[in-house]
């Protein structure tokens, strides 16, 4: 799929579908253009109440008289940004079936932002995973997408494009890591995407094996890994956009690529969905692509810790008592509290890089669940300044984050008899006290928890990772490095490369191109085929 921004004439534009704003009843300008060019139409078409003033809805036209486009669809865009976004979505999905060329005309937005919505909105809306269906859906789909603007705004628009190609292809990567099967998805492979985006974007990566963090003293996370035959991995991947000296911004991702609950065995029903405990690693990993998509010119770090969870012979037991890398000793009192011993590791290693903050990213609780459902991420921060952020990078991205309290009361929750604490605190507070266990390990740096669990995928009909909270902190980034240049956040993308193809194979090959030019246009393509053969051995068997 290819996407551009041109100046042109809306009623004169040649498209299979040609996508008009309509704000509280009314026509935008572009509209009001091309009702005169339709002899009224378009008004006649509201004035008889068929379309709906919920953002979202439409009403698709025919052959419309003086219009050039074969179809006109009539779309309520709302006032707020989340309308806006909605908009834009639906209109990519009712594009759909007629194939061929969406040309957008909405207005009311600057140009630059809406272009760039426009770009998220036509990734994340047309955004199918067939990569391990034997037939594929050959279903035409669109393969042109044009926002029209003014000339004047055509510039704005380009950059607005390129940069929601970079977060729209970063999202759908986060999407391909987490719904691929765990015996595709291992920490292998997800060494190898790393690995790829390195390569592509010409980023520093290191790939720790078991004897490397053994030798660090990472006891924790090697509790967790050693029930698996699949082999672990730490992965650190570097961007150095910023200046040479700057303190980076690390990225901390859980990465159980899957999570039997181990000697905690889970109950059976809805385990496959453990394949998306690695969520977390994948966000991170996706967000480090559309950092490199975007050569943010600030020095951003991402940190993985990946292996599965498993029951073996060999496997932690509750009641055993491991060594955490700085020294700290902590009772397994469940198995399958497993997430925050490995991430405790890697936040120790984080130490190292002297950082300006870190933010850790995992699939870490139920309890987070129970507490905010599926609408927002649970965050914790032990600066408020950090927290507040965050929060209002979610706002601005459309991928909320709501800031949870941990008081030291809290803490409380977490002693133990034989160790310096447990792993878990009990059911009360779940999701607080699991963030105060990280905490502990957070002491030299500014450094804040997101909890996904809720939003990193849905269940049921529509099962499928989400690609969140790649928008939140990608923005959260955007706006770090515009600080640090003294610009306005509204820059959002320094000139890339030719666009977005996202890093999607199952296998270890070199990545396909995947940045952004902030000029005519960018060109998408569907995901890579996994190779015939998974990466490994299926995940789901025990010892």
């Amino acid at each position: 799929m290819e996407i551009i921004a041109k100046a042109a004439s809306p009623e004169k534009h040649k498209a299979a579908v040609l996508a008009l704003s309509v704000t509280e009843g009314k026509l935008g300008a572009a509209a009001q253009l091309v009702d005169k060019a339709a002899g009224g139409h378009l008004s006649a078409i509201l004035k008889l109440g068929d379309l709906d003033a919920k953002s979202g809805s439409s009403v698709l036209l025919h052959k419309v008289a003086g219009v050039a486009a074969e179809r006109v669809l009539l779309v309520s865009t709302g006032k707020t940004d989340k309308e806006f976004r909605d908009a834009a979505r639906a209109a990519v999905r009712a594009a759909t079936a007629a194939g061929g060329e969406l040309a957008l005309a909405f207005e009311g937005r600057d140009a630059a932002w809406a272009a760039e919505e426009i770009a998220v909105a036509a990734f994340d809306a047309s955004y199918k995973f067939d990569a391990t269906k034997s037939k594929k859906d050959d279903k035409p789909g669109l393969k042109k997408v044009t926002v029209l603007v003014a000339k004047a705004d055509e510039a704005a628009a380009a950059v607005g494009v390129a940069a929601g190609a970079a977060l729209g292809s970063a999202i759908n990567l986060g999407k391909d890591l987490g719904n691929l099967p765990p015996n595709f998805c291992t920490p292998t492979h997800l060494a190898n995407t790393a690995k790829d985006i390195a390569k592509q974007f010409g980023m520093k990566v290191e790939v720790l094996e078991r004897a490397d963090v053994e030798k660090l003293g990472m006891g924790s996370f090697v509790s967790v890994a050693k029930g698996s035959t699949e082999p672990l991995k730490f992965i650190v991947l570097k961007h150095e956009g910023g200046k040479k000296g700057d303190k980076p911004v690390v990225l901390v991702g859980k990465g159980i690529t899957f999570d039997s609950g181990g000697i905690s065995l889970k109950p059976g029903e809805g385990m496959d969905e453990m394949k998306y405990d690695m969520m977390g690693a994948g966000s991170v990993i996706a967000t480090m692509h559309a950092v490199g998509a975007m050569k943010l010119p600030l020095n951003v770090y991402a940190v993985v810790a990946s292996c599965e969870n498993m029951p073996a012979g060999n496997a932690s037991k509750p009641g055993d008592v491991v060594t955490t890398m700085n020294g700290l000793t902590v009772e397994i009192l469940n198995t399958d509290a497993e997430g925050r011993l490995i991430l405790c590791d890697a936040l120790t290693y984080a130490e190292r890089f002297e950082p300006a903050a870190v933010v850790d990213v995992a699939t870490l609780t139920g309890a987070c669940v129970i507490a905010l459902g599926h609408h927002v991420t649970g965050l914790y921060a032990n600066k408020e300044e950090l927290g507040r952020e965050l929060v209002a990078a979610g706002e601005a991205a459309g991928d909320r984050a709501w800031q949870m309290p941990m008081f030291d009361e809290y803490q409380e929750q977490l002693k133990s008899n034989f160790a310096d604490l447990a792993n878990i605190g009990g059911r009360p507070g779940g999701s607080v006290t699991a963030a105060c266990f990280l905490s502990r390990f957070a002491k030299k740096y500014d450094w804040a928890h997101l909890d996904i669990a809720g939003t990193a995928w849905k269940s049921g009909a529509a099962k499928g990772a989400t690609g969140r909270p790649v928008p939140l902190l990608t923005q959260f980034l955007r706006a770090r490095a515009a600080a640090v240049a003294g610009s306005k956040p509204a820059a959002k993308v320094a000139p890339a490369k030719a666009a977005a193809k996202p890093v999607t194979k199952a296998v270890a090959k070199p990545a396909a191109k995947a940045a952004v030019k902030p000029v005519a246009k960018v060109e998408t393509k569907a995901a890579a085929k996994p190779a015939a053969k998974p990466a490994a051995k299926p995940a789901g068997k025990k010892k």
